[in-house]
């Protein structure tokens, strides 16, 4: 790909990953485009169908939140990496908003692999439950599953950017550091 190519398509998939996190319905693709500074040409050159840019979007959140773990315990403690890490799911979370309706039509038609998305992300807590128990900070006794399942019931009674959030997930981060 030519880099004015490649970074076009950077910019379509940051902008539209923006403008899913603060919608309420799903934004238009000639309001993606408009906003990401390309013509509509452009934004169907990189992804020719609603479904195919919901995809791309979806899979870079997913690669942020898998590949985010290892970087935080590469620059935080286990502890501290877990709560940073619970801001990028919620990142994640907010960024269906505006994609809902496509998403689920996507899964439901099979065309996302629902439960490699959730293997892979739960590998990424694992990552850094491993690390926090070796390191003593988490507690030995607290599974992916729980986090996950936690995480998801946080952020579906408050919103990322809602302070009700930040304390919900500090909460649990006080249940799971280590006595």
């Amino acid at each position: 790909m030519r880099a004015d190519a490649a970074r076009n398509r950077d910019q379509l998939l940051a902008v539209a990953t923006g403008l899913f996190v603060s919608a309420d319905a799903e934004p238009s693709m000639r309001a993606i485009a408009r906003e990401a500074g390309v013509g509509i040409a452009t934004l169907y050159r990189h992804f020719p169908t609603r479904e195919s840019l919901v995809d791309a979007v979806y899979r870079d959140q997913v690669v942020r939140l898998t590949t985010g773990a290892r970087e935080l315990l590469d620059e935080l403690a286990p502890a501290a990496a877990m709560r940073r890490w619970m801001d990028l799911f919620g990142d994640w979370i907010a960024t269906k908003n505006g994609m809902l309706d496509t998403l689920l039509a996507m899964i439901e038609a099979g065309e996302i692999a629902h439960a490699r998305t959730r293997t892979e992300l739960l590998a990424a807590i694992t990552t850094i439950l491993d690390a926090g128990r070796a390191a003593g900070d988490l507690r030995p006794d607290v599974t992916a599953e729980d986090i996950a399942a936690s995480l998801i019931g946080i952020f579906t009674v408050a919103s990322r950017h809602d302070a009700q959030a930040g304390r919900l997930c500090d909460l649990l981060m006080d249940g799971l550091r280590a006595r």
